[in-house]
């Protein structure tokens, strides 16, 4: 649970609701109407009334908010004039849905570059939505990218509470995958998440990496990316002074990190740590965009369009989302302070 922060410490977040036809509007909704969440942070709301008062009918508790700066109140910043329409259709995946995200999300990373927010959590969005509003890239990762002007590696990384993955590949088919399995990609995926697990308040990671290949390669006989590429990528990260141990097979990997063997897990595609996170609790799995110049923590689960309006989305992981994004925020506040 959050305690009330100071002033000096208490990190500035950014919010924005998703995906409208989605459950987060009822998300953030509920996550605003507990007083240790608004305490914990300065919150900076970028929607609208409309959307405000829809959000608190669906979670069955208003959403309390400031026009002007108040202390411990969160803060509307008010984009209606960017509304695609009156009223979005609930349920499905549509091009004003898809226009309304983008046009907040874009709005929280311009704050972002401007040093006027710490972190930015963002309900969840529809990928079908964001392509019929104009969005090309492969992911919303590769999108923050470019708004944000990011030169250096980025991954989508998962956490739960004990465990964090990031992957080499991600969005990718797995057509793809191998080309994208470099002896460079598999070591700057590994500092990326060493370097987030320290942030998020880990002192010394122990990160194990996974096999690409059934039985890591079996010596050989499947494959040989552990031999020239995995394990020398390895050896990279050990010399960096990071505690990275591997290849180790998929299969049993986790057994080990459910043990507490491992903070951390480098997988080399998509699903290979997906599956596994999301088998060990898909309730409370949050999504972060590492790498950028900012933290941007989302639930993992998508849009539930077969619970919207119902009262009943689950606030496991916009709440998981908000805690990880206060503290990642809190750290480099206070890191810039020094």
């Amino acid at each position: 649970m959050n305690t009330p922060a100071s002033a000096e410490a208490r990190p500035r977040i950014a919010i924005t609701l998703g995906d409208p036809a989605g459950v987060g509007p009822e998300l953030i909704a509920k996550l605003l109407s507990r007083p240790d969440n608004t305490a914990a942070a300065d919150i900076i709301l970028i929607s609208d009334e409309a959307e405000l008062r829809s959000a608190g009918d669906d979670a069955g508790t208003p959403i309390e908010y400031v026009t002007e700066p108040t202390p411990g109140k969160p803060l509307l910043y008010d984009n209606s004039a960017a509304r695609p329409v009156a009223d979005f259709e609930r349920r499905t995946a549509t091009e004003a849905g898809g226009q309304w995200a983008m046009s907040n999300l874009r709005h929280a990373l311009k704050l972002a570059r401007k040093g006027e927010v710490d972190a930015i959590v963002f309900a969840p969005l529809n990928k079908s939505s964001l392509h019929l509003a104009g969005m090309r890239e492969q992911d919303e990762l590769r999108w923050f990218e470019i708004i944000l002007g990011e030169e250096d590696f980025t991954s989508e990384l998962n956490v739960l509470p004990n465990l964090w993955t990031a992957r080499v590949t991600s969005h990718v088919s797995l057509a793809e995958v191998d080309a994208g399995i470099t002896r460079e990609s598999t070591a700057a995926a590994g500092r990326l998440l060493d370097k987030v697990l320290r942030e998020s308040g880990i002192d010394s990671p122990r990160i194990g990496v996974c096999a690409l290949n059934p039985h890591a390669g079996e010596s050989g006989k499947f494959g040989r990316h552990e031999i020239d590429i995995i394990a020398p990528a390895v050896g990279d990260l050990v010399a960096d002074g990071i505690d990275a141990k591997g290849p180790f097979p998929s299969d049993t990997i986790f057994l080990r990190a459910r043990a507490g063997e491992f903070d951390g897990i480098l997988t080399m595609y998509h699903d290979q740590g997906q599956i596994a996170m999301k088998l060990m609790g898909f309730d409370g799995g949050v999504t972060v965009a590492g790498g950028l110049s900012v933290p941007i923590c989302t639930p993992a689960h998508g849009t539930a369009f077969d619970v919207v309006g119902k009262g009943i989305a689950n606030t496991g992981s916009i709440q998981n989302a908000f805690d990880l994004a206060v503290k990642i925020g809190a750290r480099r506040k206070a890191a810039a302070a020094r």
